[in-house]
């Protein structure tokens, strides 16, 4: 019983699934887990539907091997579909199989992998595979802010199977072999008529660079499971613990002198804040998220001094690093995800505004703005933010400042805070005089000039309590290493209430 539930009968099935060029599912679970440390359960488990021929095929495992294992040394929880049996499709023991495991991991506070590669819910056993989904779903949502979630599409994930990946923290797939759609390309063509490949309507790119529901893209199986190993390193086990802390070899105190390179005093200049976030962090090493998707703004894991940081940073690379509705979504839901594991927040600014435009005002600027500002205003973890250069208006706001309760706030002594850029609040204070002047441009620059003396310089809002201190931009790695010392003992206390009711 055991050789056949370890799959010495599904030989055909397994040159099947290498033709397609994907892993079987032992292959993935051992390079996801420490070596030797996997236990499965429930590993003789069979259906017990009838009709449509079920009765004469009951398989050990039901499509499903669920159990636990170490990664560093830490346990994880993991389930994951078995394309080779029923097509790794959920019915009613392969969901009540996936309900153990779920309560397994909530309740020793240990996190939870799914490995997906599935095509859905099992036709032949009818509501009941439609209930299985219910079970996971809401257990996904229970379990979010408890432990950390992560789902990796290895294969399709079609239907109700989709809203799993989209109610955990973080979503991986790989390209060529996996795809996420609620319906498929052939009811999508006899309902619309378009014709569309299956990569193209749910591929690995398409979710990772326009709808935004891949939070990881890699070429291989065995590159994505890896990055799945390095994800875990970096995360508290649940939410009643800090992530764990590594001994670094790069000096807290580590002057940065690049940064006066990289970062040009010259506001209309572009720069990629990656090599910004390269200098203050540890050997340079950072895990970004959604690195394709809204990519005017950065989130990204990674250590300063030892400690796990989260890092939210304008790109002005793109867009010049102005907040629209999607940089607007990926910040918000990061900051939640930080915030819920305990994980200190790194804010660096350098944003011209919120992006203007009739697009962006009639499909929700305003409700999916207000996300991010939420997202900051409701976190309780240590709080930074670091303004490099510009930071106007609203988006000034948003991105984590002292008047929404960030807890220490430096800028650069290149720094621009204000509501508006000097040219267009000359604009705006001085319209008629500057229309009334017999040399309007030299009235307006003269204005110009005046409203930056007078509001824009660098030392207005730390005069004014606003930010705590200017600061020599080679010493940010080390002045954020001392502060997220200070603060790891940070308590904030919280009003009761059930939740809050997050923007739309």
């Amino acid at each position: 019983m055991r050789k056949e539930a370890r799959g010495d009968d599904l030989h055909r099935a397994t040159q099947q699934q290498r033709a397609r060029g994907k892993l079987t599912v032992e292959e993935r679970l051992d390079l996801l887990f420490d070596h030797g440390s996997f236990t499965e359960i429930e590993p003789l488990r069979r259906h017990r539907a009838s009709g449509f021929g079920m009765e004469d095929r009951r398989p050990h495992t039901d499509g499903v091997i669920t159990g636990w294992g170490t990664v560093h040394g830490r346990t994880v929880f993991v389930y994951a579909h078995d394309f080779r049996i029923f097509g790794g499709s959920l019915g009613e023991a392969h969901a009540e199989k996936i309900h153990k495991l779920m309560d397994l991991a909530a309740s020793t506070g240990a996190p939870l992998v799914s490995l997906s590669d599935g095509a859905g819910a099992r036709i032949q056993e009818g509501v009941t595979a439609l209930a299985g989904y219910g079970g996971i779903f809401q257990r996904n949502v229970q379990a979010s802010g408890v432990i950390p979630q992560i789902s990796v599409v290895l294969g399709p994930c079609a239907g109700g199977a989709t809203y799993s990946p989209a109610l955990t923290d973080f979503t991986f797939m790989v390209n060529g072999i996996s795809q996420m759609y609620i319906t498929g390309p052939s009811v999508v063509e006899a309902v619309t008529g378009e014709k569309i490949s299956h990569d193209g309507l749910g591929g690995a790119e398409v979710h990772g660079t326009i709808s935004g529901a891949a939070s990881f893209v890699y070429d291989s199986e065995q590159d994505c499971l890896e990055e799945v190993r390095f994800l875990l390193s970096l995360l508290p086990s649940n939410n009643r613990e800090h992530p764990p802390d590594l001994p670094s070899a790069d000096p807290a105190d580590r002057r940065c002198e690049a940064l006066l390179d990289v970062v040009p005093a010259d506001l209309s200049r572009s720069y990629d804040m990656r090599k910004v976030i390269r200098e203050i962090v540890d050997v340079g090493d950072f895990f970004e998220v959604h690195t394709s998707w809204a990519v005017n703004v950065i989130c990204a894991l990674a250590r300063i001094n030892g400690q796990v940081v989260g890092i939210v940073a304008n790109q002005p690379a793109a867009m010049a690093g102005a907040l629209d509705i999607h940089a607007s979504e990926k910040a918000a839901r990061f900051v939640q995800f930080c915030d819920a594991f305990s994980i200190p927040l790194v804010t660096l600014v350098d944003v011209p505004g919120f992006l203007p435009g009739k697009e962006q005002e009639h499909n929700g600027i305003i409700r999916h703005g207000a996300k991010l500002l939420y997202a900051y205003c409701n976190a309780t973890v240590p709080r930074i933010q670091v303004i490099l250069r510009k930071a106007y208006g609203g988006a000034y706001i948003v991105m984590d400042s002292r008047s929404i309760g960030a807890d220490l706030s430096f800028a650069w002594p290149t720094n621009e805070i204000a509501v508006m850029g000097a040219e267009g609040a000359a604009n705006v204070v001085f319209r008629k005089e500057i229309a009334a002047a017999g040399d309007p441009e030299a009235a307006r620059a003269q204005r110009i000039k005046e409203y930056q003396q007078e509001l824009m310089h660098p030392y207005y809002a730390a005069e004014r309590g606003l930010v705590d201190d200017v600061i020599d931009p080679a010493e940010t790695r080390a002045i954020l290493a001392r502060s997220l010392s200070m603060l790891r003992s940070k308590s904030a206390e919280t009003p009761y209430r059930k939740h809050g009711n997050l923007p739309m």
